[in-house]
This record gives structure tokens, C-alpha cells and sequence, in this order.
């Protein structure tokens, strides 16, 4: 069996583990990901670290490449996150650290591509030749397989699904700057700032759960309060008109929903939203992770065997 390292960097989290070309996770180690320093190689140094203890352990002399699942935006040609909106660190510079370092091959991926290649290896999509893959996180992020090809773009970012403009009534800013963007209202980090703006709208006045807490709005949902209901239902349109754009763009036979918002309230997520996709393709299978958060780190592993 090869080994690989599969790290993710996460906007939250710093994972790595070692992974056997079975799709088996040999060992798995997770610290936060720092978020002050300088600069980026504070993030750097923290890969490296991690990285370091897995090639101590016995499993881990025989590792032939390293991926790197990282938030995105990507500059491939240079081996970097570059200005990621969920990212404290302007730059924070991968595959050239790492290959002078340990002396392996090093495939930079951004997470949500490497989500889509982890769902198809192991997960909910295996054995589908079209897939898309939505994270619903501190952000929002997608990767996409079309008949069989990973899509990547130019610089590695075709998938930044979050980033797809599906308000102009609210227009709240998203972390990239620009406003409307599905990720300004639905991801996980921001639904408290929608729930504020629909509230003034909807001239909501007594509420009573704490509204500036995502968790609490969905849980409030969950306990049927009639507030966070008819939040759910502008919720739900809002991620319907992201997975609608989606759908018409990839045209998948299945779309695998991630991230915490998923794994915890997915059931509430695809109810309020699926009645408002719109029907112009036939609608996927839409389905919710069943890898327990380690699409990204998968995938990571995967593609370091494709390219080592």
C-alpha cells in the first residue's frame, strides 16, 4: 500500500494525517490554525510541524508524496494562498517550503476541490463521474467533477460557488469585499448578519434565541420557533439560488452538501431549500456528507497519489 500526508488548512483548523492508497486515514492529528503572527509563515511553520510528527511515526517512512487541501484563492504557479477572505494572512506560501523541506513531491489543492475528489474516493459520490461538492463552512466552497475531469481553472479556483452574486435586496458584504455574494447570507460565519438584515426588513421584534449565534438560529429552528422558521424559509431561498446556479452550470447527478452547517442541520438545509431550486435541469441527488468532515483531507491524499 502507498502512503501519503493529506493536510487541509481550514480557516479554523489545521489538520494532516497519514493516508493509505485505500482510503484508509493511519494516523490524524488537528490544532487551530494560528492566526497571528507577521505573516503567513507562521501557517507555514505549522504545516511543517505537523507534517514532522507524522514522518516520526512508524507508518510514516514510507510516505511518497504530500497534498495540501488549503482555503482558497490559489496561485498555483507559485505554490500560494493568496488573500483568502477567511484567511488572516495575505500570503501564505505552501509547496515550495514543504518540497525544499522534505524532499517530496507536494500537490497544492484548493479544499473544496479536494472535497469533491474525497466524496468520490470514499465518500457519498463514489463511482459518479459528475459530481458537485458544496462545503457550507466559515465559508462557502464547491468543486466540481465533469464527466469524470476535475475542474480546476487556471489558477486552481474554478468552484468558488460562494462568491456566486444571489441577493441584491439585502446586499450584504461578503468577507472578499464585493456584496451579494451567497456567502455573505448563508455561510456559517454570516447567517447571524442576514438574520439581522432580514429581521429589520420583516420588523421582527421579539426573539427568543440568540440571534448572533448560527448555531442557536438553527437550533431554534429544530424546536420549531416560528422566528427562526420564517428565517429559514429566506435562508433556504438564498441557498437555492446558489445550488440552482450550480446545477445548470455542472449539471451533476449528485450534489454532496459538507461543512458543519451540513453535518448538524442538513436535513433543515436541503427542506427550506429545495422547494425553491429551480427545475430548468432535472434536480440531482442531493445528499450530506458521510465521511465526518475528512472529504477535504481525502481528497487531499488523493490527489497526492495522482500527481506524485
Amino acid at each position: 500500500m502507498t502512503t501519503v500526508i493529506a493536510v487541509d488548512l481550514g480557516a479554523t483548523n489545521l489538520r494532516a494525517a497519514l493516508v493509505g492508497s485505500d482510503a484508509t486515514v493511519l494516523s490524524h492529528s488537528t490544532v487551530p490554525t494560528p492566526t497571528a503572527g507577521s505573516s503567513g509563515e507562521v501557517i507555514t511553520a505549522a504545516i511543517v510541524a505537523r507534517i514532522e510528527a507524522l514522518l516520526a511515526l512508524p507508518e510514516g517512512r514510507e510516505v511518497t508524496a504530500i497534498g495540501v487541501a488549503a482555503a482558497g484563492p490559489l496561485d498555483l504557479g507559485r505554490g500560494w494562498v493568496t488573500n483568502s477572505p477567511n484567511i488572516v494572512f495575505p500570503v501564505v506560501e505552501i509547496t515550495g517550503p514543504l518540497a525544499e523541506r522534505f524532499d517530496l513531491p507536494v500537490a497544492l489543492i484548493n479544499d473544496a476541490r479536494a472535497g469533491v475528489l474525497g466524496e468520490r474516493w470514499a465518500g457519498a459520490a463514489r463511482g459518479s463521474d459528475n459530481v458537485v461538492y458544496i462545503t457550507l463552512s466559515t465559508g462557502i466552497g464547491g468543486g466540481a467533477v465533469v464527466n469524470g475531469r476535475l475542474l480546476l481553472g487556471m489558477d486552481g479556483n474554478a468552484g468558488e460557488i460562494g462568491h456566486i452574486p444571489v441577493d441584491a435586496r439585502y446586499n450584504l458584504t461578503c468577507g472578499c469585499g464585493y456584496k451579494g455574494h451567497w456567502e455573505a447570507c448563508a455561510s456559517a460565519k454570516n447567517i447571524p448578519a442576514f438574520f439581522a438584515a432580514w429581521r429589520a426588513e420583516a420588523d421582527v421584534r421579539d426573539v427568543a434565541f440568540d440571534a448572533s449565534s448560527t448555531r442557536a438560529i438553527f437550533a431554534a429552528a429544530r424546536e420549531e420557533d416560528p422566528v427562526a422558521l420564517a428565517f429559514m424559509e429566506a435562508l433556504g431561498e438564498m441557498n437555492a439560488r446558489g445550488v440552482s446556479t450550480v446545477i445548470v452550470a455542472y449539471n451533476p447527478e449528485v450534489v454532496v452538501l459538507d461543512g458543519p452547517l451540513a453535518r448538524y442541520y442538513g436535513d433543515i438545509v436541503i427542506r427550506y431549500m429545495e422547494p425553491y431550486i429551480d427545475r430548468y435541469l432535472a434536480l440531482p441527488r442531493i445528499v450530506v456528507s458521510n465521511l465526518a468532515g475528512q472529504a477535504p483531507l481525502l481528497g487531499a491524499g488523493a490527489y497526492a497519489l495522482e500527481v506524485r
